[in-house]
């Protein structure tokens, strides 16, 4: 069943509810006041000595004598303390209960209830004590009369009144259902709208459809949600289309070199033509290089292609002085004839140890690279921050929006192998670290890059 059918559905089993609880109250309610209102009237009905004894002058006990009595507004009756009655001319017998008997009896003063003729016509009784003499079947002064009135009279109303309730109840109900039809195709058509774009969106894939959004409800917090998911898949979509693109503008280029000095190799080996040994190292030396390249361009490519949700491992409490120190040592090696000064204050960060020593490699890698001969490299750890400044020829101030993008290289930086990759693996570790990284240019020349990250508690010490 659509939704709209069942809102609707729902709207009209709602009011029914509502309407027949209603209606039952009424009735009832006014059941009770016309009862009651009956009941008034019982009681404050005078009974004048001349009616009792006109009532046992004319007195029929058998019920046989009275089939041919008429119905009228009220019967009377005096019922003796053994059960015995005597009723009216005219009236019609109303059966004798226990109630009648115990006020007979002297054991209650009235009683009130309800009760049936002998022709099953149903009645509201009101039974009082009486003083007179000569009743037969009980003592002198032992007595009761019971006053009757027909239930007819309000159950003609009630009837009436329930059917008047049954037909506004009705009524009520096949309106509230197309008041909730209606409202429901209203109230849906937002949904509707939603509905169609999820489904233009499925089909021709098409991240660029907006909702127009109005007003503040559920929908339009559902309509904002969608039109942010929707411009989410299309810049992730974005990025990997560009990720890919600039993937394969990188990879050409080793791969052209790699495949020309390989061909140059193989023709040798073909035409028996010889390359001089100094040549033929030179070749075996690019090659190596470049396939050192494609290595380390994969390697990027594969930790930038992880989604941002997904770690290497979980976070563990780590010394970044001492991860410093490791990547310092690998620094030391690609850069023997510069010098690295490094002071290290303890500090322990909670980070994917492998991935914070590949970001902090990278960070001196770019150090190395760009130092000047015999340069000085000077490293500081103090209280969280990580400083790594080179004597390098700086980045030019208009670059420094763009250094943390994928696969940007500075124009003066294009000559150099690398990917331009590391710096943007370097921020996006920082980032999952809780911590920032900035590079900037000092006064002094060189560049100055400088990772801050939140401590961690100190581990425990290790038990021999």
């Amino acid at each position: 069943m659509p939704l709209r059918s069942r809102l609707a559905m729902l709207v009209a089993t709602a009011v029914a509810v509502a309407v027949a609880a209603s209606a039952i109250a009424c009735w009832l309610l006014t059941r009770t006041q016309l009862r009651s209102e009956l009941d008034n009237t019982l009681r404050r009905t005078n009974v004048p000595p001349s009616y009792v004894q006109s009532l046992l002058t004319e007195c029929h006990p058998d019920e046989t004598k009275l089939d041919n009595a008429q119905p009228s507004s009220v019967y009377g009756q005096v019922v003796g303390v053994n059960g015995g009655r005597c009723v009216a001319s005219g009236s019609r017998g109303v059966k004798v209960q226990r109630q009648d008997v115990a006020v007979a009896d002297g054991a209650k003063t009235q009683a009130m209830h309800d009760g049936v003729t002998d022709h099953g016509e149903a009645v509201r009784v009101f039974t009082q004590r009486i003083v007179i003499r000569g009743i037969a079947g009980g003592p002198a002064g032992e007595a009761a009369i019971s006053i009757s009135r027909p239930l007819d009279e309000i159950n003609t109303t009630l009837n009436r009144l329930a059917l008047f309730l049954l037909a506004v109840a009705g009524i009520g109900v096949v309106g509230a259902g197309a008041a909730g039809l209606w409202v429901a195709r209203t109230g849906l058509k937002p949904v509707d709208k939603l509905t169609g774009a999820v489904e233009h969106v499925a089909r021709t894939e098409d991240l660029t459809v907006r909702i127009p959004v109005e007003g503040e409800d559920e929908i339009a917090r559902l309509s904002r949600s969608f039109n942010a998911m929707t411009a989410a898949l299309a810049s992730s979509r974005d990025r990997q289309a560009q990720l890919i693109a600039d993937a394969g503008h990188e990879l050409r280029t080793p791969l052209t070199s790699l495949r020309t000095n390989i061909e140059l190799l193989a023709r040798s080996d073909e035409t028996g033509r010889a390359i001089p040994p100094a040549d033929r190292k030179a070749l075996m030396a690019s090659v190596t290089a470049q396939m050192s390249e494609l290595a380390s361009l994969i390697g990027d490519l594969q930790e930038l292609s992880r989604p941002d949700a997904v770690r290497e491992g979980p976070l563990e409490v780590v010394g970044l002085h001492d991860i410093t120190r490791v990547a310092l040592d690998r620094a030391r090696l690609r850069g023997p004839e510069l010098t690295i000064t490094a002071q290290l204050a303890p500090w322990y960060v909670r980070a994917e140890p492998a991935a914070l020593q590949r970001a902090v490699v990278n960070v001196l890698d770019n150090a190395v690279k760009f130092s000047p001969p015999r340069g000085t490299i000077t490293v500081a750890l103090d209280r969280g921050v990580l400083t790594v400044r080179d004597q390098g020829p700086g980045i030019p101030a208009e670059d420094l929006p763009h250094v943390f993008e994928r696969f940007w290289r500075s124009p003066s930086a294009r000559a150099l192998p690398g990917s331009g990759l590391g710096l943007s693996i370097v921020a996006r570790t920082v980032r999952h670290a809780g911590g920032e990284v900035t590079l900037t240019a000092p006064p002094s020349g060189g560049t100055l890059a400088t990772i801050t990250l939140p401590g961690a508690p100190t581990p425990p010490p290790e038990t021999p």
